[in-house]
């Protein structure tokens, strides 16, 4: 079986040559959902990837800290006079203080064991903490168009970028909240991000911001078809 790192290093490789325009634009959708939800002065981030997301993330936290695998992905974001950056497989890692806020973006979908990760960071927040977890969602209207087309035999089925990215699972709400439930996590609240019809290379090719803006509007409305899914939880009284 191939190591935890090795996924890393591959995943990592990725974010260096692959990411388009619209990568980061549904990144900053995903803050942009989750902002309402972040509590305290001291936040989390794990997976920062090239840090797209922390630079906005710096200027919501008194002190905040980050957690990634790839060693060369965190070289590339920059110093903040508040930011601590932690090289470290999220399942080895020991925090040195609880965390207010923990925002864990595409990250799940990584995991061998999610349940064990959430029961672990369920253990790193504070008293009033929150965590927020983000992932791709398997009921995304693009996925389903797919099986529809022949390309995958259902939903769930792992596609060529889920592969290139080491992706074990694509989540819908169920069992992302199933994975949180078993962990002793309370849904607080739970939401979508984004409507998506075609892939992200053909959204690419069309470069036009106002469909984003408006598909990540329509999100709202219809959040169990949008391309990403998030939940917010704390821990059980």
């Amino acid at each position: 079986m191939e190591s935890i790192e090795n996924k890393v290093v591959k995943a990592a490789g990725f974010y260096h040559t692959s990411m388009l325009s619209v990568d980061y634009k549904q990144t900053e959708f995903c803050y942009r959902s989750l902002k309402p939800y972040f509590r305290g002065k001291v936040g989390c981030e794990l997976g920062p990837s090239t840090g797209y997301m922390t630079k906005m993330l710096i200027n919501d936290f008194k002190e905040l800290d980050i957690i990634e695998g790839a060693a060369d992905l965190l070289e590339k974001i920059p110093e903040y006079p508040n930011l601590k950056k932690y090289h470290s497989l999220f399942e080895d890692f020991i925090p040195k203080r609880k965390y207010d806020t923990i925002i864990m973006n595409h990250v799940l979908e990584h995991i061998a064991e999610p349940v064990e990760l959430l029961k672990k960071l369920a253990a790193w927040l504070s008293e009033k903490g929150v965590l927020l977890v983000g992932v791709p969602n398997a009921k995304s209207f693009h996925r389903l168009a797919a099986v529809k087309m022949g390309l995958l035999s259902s939903e769930f089925e792992l596609n060529e970028r889920d592969k290139q990215l080491g992706h074990y699972r694509v989540y819908d709400f169920a069992l992302l909240i199933k994975h949180a439930s078993e962990a002793g996590l309370k849904l607080i609240e739970k939401g979508g991000v984004s409507l998506k019809f075609l892939s992200n290379a053909q959204l690419e090719q069309l470069g036009n911001d106002k469909i984003l803006e408006a598909y990540y509007e329509l999100g709202k409305e219809y959040p169990s078809n949008t391309a990403e899914i998030y939940i917010v939880c704390e821990k059980q009284d």
